[in-house]
């Protein structure tokens, strides 16, 4: 009879923050990570959406972009306060200073870095990108990319995320940095 190996479990110990362009697999890739962890999914995004009843598209529209950016660091600020969790950002999050500063004190930060190509072939079809309703919107994804890459890399930790992979693969990848970083520690399982 072989030899029984103890069931292990991962928790975070402190929350997980998923940067990166718009496409990158934030909300994938945060939800596959939230579901193996057992760990609760905030979305940035879809909070403020909530909270206004109105599309993200909408914000922008009505309100311009420089109130949408304010009311999401209120919003991060908030999802940041309590347990740790698998928070997901919007593409525009981590360029402000302000947001940068506070992810970092509190949070793991890790950027999801994915090729311009993979970008736009995931999000060339979506009609919910406001800053892509332009009359050529893979210029402005191009130009919206080239802009943001030096600020994403200040980021802590890093994944090149493949284009070949599964989100299952692309969360395994995550999840190995996070390890390594002491983000998430795997524990014995307590007997029943």
């Amino acid at each position: 009879m072989g030899e029984t190996v103890p069931e292990t479990q991962q928790r975070l110990r402190r929350t997980i923050v998923l940067i990166g362009m718009m496409g990158s697999g934030k909300t994938a890739i945060g939800r596959a990570l939230a579901a193996r962890l057992d760990a609760p999914l905030k979305d940035s995004d879809a909070e403020i959406v909530e909270a206004a009843q109105l599309s993200i598209a909408e914000i922008f529209e009505r309100f311009g972009e420089g109130f949408f950016r304010e009311k999401e660091t209120q919003v991060i600020a908030r999802l940041l306060d309590g347990a740790p969790s698998i928070l997901s950002t919007g593409g525009g999050a981590w360029l402000a200073a302000r947001n940068r500063a506070m992810l970092t004190e509190t949070a793991t930060v890790l950027w999801l870095d994915a090729g311009l190509d993979l970008l736009w072939s995931r999000v060339r079809h979506k009609t919910t990108r406001p800053l892509l309703r332009t009359a050529n919107p893979k210029a402005t994804l191009t130009e919206i990319f080239h802009a943001r890459q030096p600020i994403y890399a200040l980021a802590p930790l890093r994944l090149r995320v493949d284009p070949g992979w599964s989100i299952d693969q692309t969360a395994d990848a995550v999840l190995d940095i996070l390890i390594d970083a002491g983000a998430v520690v795997t524990q014995r399982k307590e007997a029943r």
